[in-house]
């Protein structure tokens, strides 16, 4: 026989709020319906330990958005079930205060008893069937669709627990996918401490390993972790796991990424955090942004807290002062191993160094060398070890960097990683020889006789009439003219150089792989050219005749030998990795084109 009962008209008002306003997002339906089910199997547990007589002892505590727990007796889905914000979970946790079961208590999911009615989001119709496991239990039937009242009934052919049945809205069907739901399960809830099945096969095979001693931790199963909360395919250079239960009580694990790929494209403070919330193994905020500083947001890993202040729908944290003490608790302990690791390690720079390998201009294509093997090819009186960081080889040997030191056949290494920069600024020397980029060379370095020899053949072919230059008179002019037509905003300088052979002009700073990095991971508020103050360094012998033919051009077609400087301008600086917006460069080539046919 069915009992109706209805709601009281507050509880329906309740109702409304909770199946419509109070959670973001109405994926998270399946989350609560979980949490449930995670609850009623530990209450199971606490039976067992207890010794009470149960039915159906054999079946595995598991999750099938059916569970395999406790159950509900007639009473308890009329309490439970046709009274909102009470919670069975809560109650059963008052229970067991003082009673010794707090080791099943901290497993506890459930707070506020509203979970259960985000089914409502998606439900056009909500089915329960529940068996107690207590002996001689009878089976119900509760079914309501949400507006007013609820049906009690008894039913045939229940085993112990509760299975739900959501017959979904119109505008739900997504939720009857199995991808959809297996993904939705791996998001909020892969790591409830019991299996949970679908269609037959476990969603959640990765544990929850900040819950585990990290004695009990293998190597592997750090790595699997790791891959799965990063979304990645690399392994973590560092693991650090906490735990405490004071000040607060604290389950952690993080991990240091093997590579940041946004760290120094993107700047830190776009980069989203890496580190998720938890509490009581239930995802709250995934990447939150409140539990560990801007700075740290590389870091990869998982918050767990029971005492996280939790708003009615779980979503939002409450209590400011106290996420600020857990940020601060983690982030100590953060540095507090950092500065251990860097204690333990205890490696100079250059012992890393040694282990770094590159391909060179000395060396064939594909064929590795090393800062040792470079450093016994320099010859006497050679000062520094010289890099370029480029995509490639063909980039490296096509660079006017590169031309400035091949004409004094010094050896370069190319870099091709995206943070070799960093590495190598941050080594800073070698045996002596301070290591620097080739964008920095001065034109300064020792050249022995063998050099000058090797050098000059290289150049031969392509350098044969070099000797012509520009009068000092003609270059004095011109240089004045690039000034004032490029202006202080875009180049401090103008002067010429004998580093470049095949290149007309080349851009140079102080610290150029600084500078690059500052504009990858800062906001500059200023147009990049004021910010570079750069110096343009221009080619002023006969075999280059760009600038034979402009100094020329100036007097006779002033107009487009404006043009063609800002085009050289704009080459140079593309080249040596500064360039910006485009958009003007292809307006200014059109012009030009137009002018000269």
């Amino acid at each position: 026989k069915s009992n109706t009962h209805e709601f009281q008209a507050e509880t329906r008002q309740l109702l409304d709020i909770v199946a419509r306003s109070l959670y973001s997002d109405r994926e998270v339906f399946i989350r609560e319906i979980i949490s449930n089910a995670s609850d009623a199997l530990e209450k199971l547990r606490h039976l067992q330990v207890t010794g009470a007589k149960i039915i159906d002892e054999e079946l595995p505590l598991e999750i099938r958005i059916s569970d395999t727990g406790i159950g509900m007796t007639k009473e308890e889905m009329m309490e439970n079930l046709g009274t909102i914000a009470r919670s069975g979970s809560k109650a059963f946790m008052q229970q067991l205060d003082g009673s010794g079961g707090s080791s099943i208590a901290s497993n506890i999911i459930g707070q506020f008893g509203v979970g259960f009615y985000s089914t409502f989001m998606v439900a056009g119709t909500v089915e329960v069937y529940s068996r107690s496991a207590l002996k001689d239990s009878p089976s119900y039937r509760w079914i309501s669709d949400g507006t007013g009242k609820y049906d009690i009934a008894e039913a045939e052919g229940v085993q112990r627990g509760t299975k739900i049945v959501i017959r979904l809205k119109d505008d739900a069907e997504e939720f009857s996918a199995n991808a959809v739901v297996g993904e939705l399960i791996k998001k909020y809830s892969n790591f409830v401490g019991c299996p949970i099945y679908l269609d037959g096969e476990c969603v959640n095979t990765v544990q929850a390993l900040w819950t585990k001693r990290p004695k009990d931790i293998s190597d592997q199963e750090h790595e699997d972790f790791y891959r799965f909360i990063s979304g990645g395919y690399d392994s973590p250079l560092y693991k650090f796991q906490y735990t405490t239960d004071a000040p607060l009580s604290i389950q952690s694990i993080f991990y240091v990424p093997d590579d940041i790929p946004d760290m120094f494209s993107m700047g830190i403070s776009r980069m989203d955090p890496g580190v998720s919330l938890f509490s009581r193994r239930v995802l709250i905020q995934p990447k939150c942004k409140e539990i560990l500083p801007e700075w740290l947001r590389f870091l990869k890993g998982v918050v767990d807290s029971e005492d996280i202040p939790l708003n009615l729908s779980r979503e939002l944290l409450q209590d400011s002062a106290l996420i600020r003490k857990l940020s601060n608790v983690l982030t100590s302990r953060i540095l507090r191993f950092f500065a251990d690791e860097a204690k333990r390690v205890r490696k100079k720079p250059e012992d890393i160094a040694k282990l770094f390998s590159f391909e060179s201009s000395y060396e064939k294509p594909g064929k590795l060398t090393n800062l040792a093997a470079y450093v016994d090819r320099m010859p006497s009186g050679r000062k520094h070890i010289y890099y370029l960081c480029v995509p490639n080889r063909e980039a490296a040997e096509s660079s006017p960097y590169y031309e400035a030191l091949k004409r004094k056949n010094i050896e370069i290494l190319y870099c091709y990683h995206t943070h070799d920069d960093i590495v190598m600024g941050s080594i800073y020397q070698f045996k002596d020889k301070h290591i620097i980029s080739a964008e920095n060379f001065k034109g300064d370095e020792a050249v022995d006789v063998s050099d000058e020899k090797k050098a000059e053949d290289k150049e031969t072919d392509t350098e044969t009439s070099a000797g012509d230059k520009l009068t000092e008179e003609d270059e004095s002019l011109l240089i004045n003219w690039i000034k004032t037509t490029l202006g202080e905003k875009k180049v401090t300088d103008v002067k010429t150089t004998d580093n470049l052979s095949s290149h007309p002009a080349m851009i140079s700073v102080p610290d150029m792989a600084l500078v690059k990095r500052i504009l990858k991971t800062t906001q500059i508020n200023i147009p990049r050219s004021e910010f570079i103050k750069a110096t343009l360094e221009i080619n002023p012998r006969q075999v280059h005749k760009i600038m034979h033919q402009l100094a020329k051009l100036q007097g006779e077609n002033p107009e487009l030998a404006s043009l063609v400087i800002e085009q050289v301008y704009e080459n140079a600086m593309i080249t040596a990795g500064l360039g910006e917006d485009p958009r003007p460069m292809v307006k200014r080539l059109n012009e030009i084109f137009s002018k000269m046919l």
